[in-house]
C-alpha cells in the first residue's frame, strides 16, 4: 500500500482488506504522521506513527512477502 503521505486525508483501507473489508484503514494525522485503525472496530482505538517509521514498515513488508 504505496502512497503519497499528504494524500491521505480521509481513512483509507488497505488494498488487501478481505472480502468482508475487514483490514486496517490508515490517513494522515499530522504532518508528519499515519494514523492506523482496525477497520471492523474502529472506535477501539488509533496508533499513531511517524511517516519515516511507517515508510519502513512497509518496505519490511513489502521484502518479506518478495521471499
Amino acid at each position: 500500500m504505496l502512497m503519497k503521505h499528504g494524500k491521505l486525508t480521509e481513512w483509507t483501507k488497505s488494498s488487501y482488506s478481505a472480502v468482508n473489508g475487514d483490514c486496517v484503514e490508515i490517513k494522515a494525522a499530522g504532518r508528519n504522521t499515519v494514523a492506523v485503525r482496525d477497520s471492523k472496530d474502529p472506535q477501539t482505538g488509533v496508533l499513531g506513527f511517524t511517516a519515516p517509521s511507517w515508510t519502513a514498515f512497509l518496505s519490511d513488508i513489502s521484502r518479506s512477502s518478495q521471499r
